[in-house]
């Protein structure tokens, strides 16, 4: 399995966007609370995709060996 920039980028923003979540709950800042649940949804979005392409990726791979 190969590992692309979209999965690595995903899962980046997907970790700071829970941290982001984290600190605004911690400090009852509800604006920071949502931002960064939208960019963990983000970032885990981004990574899936990321999962596909390198699925396909490696599937065509495969298939071009037999």
């Amino acid at each position: 399995m190969s590992i692309n920039k979209d999965q690595v980028e995903g899962r980046v923003k997907e970790a700071a966007g829970k941290m982001q979540e984290a600190a605004g709950k911690a400090v009852g800042n509800t604006k920071q609370e949502i931002k960064g649940a939208v960019n963990k949804t983000a970032g885990s979005a981004q990574a899936k995709y990321g999962d596909v392409k390198s699925d396909l990726k490696d599937a065509d791979r495969k298939a071009d060996k037999h």
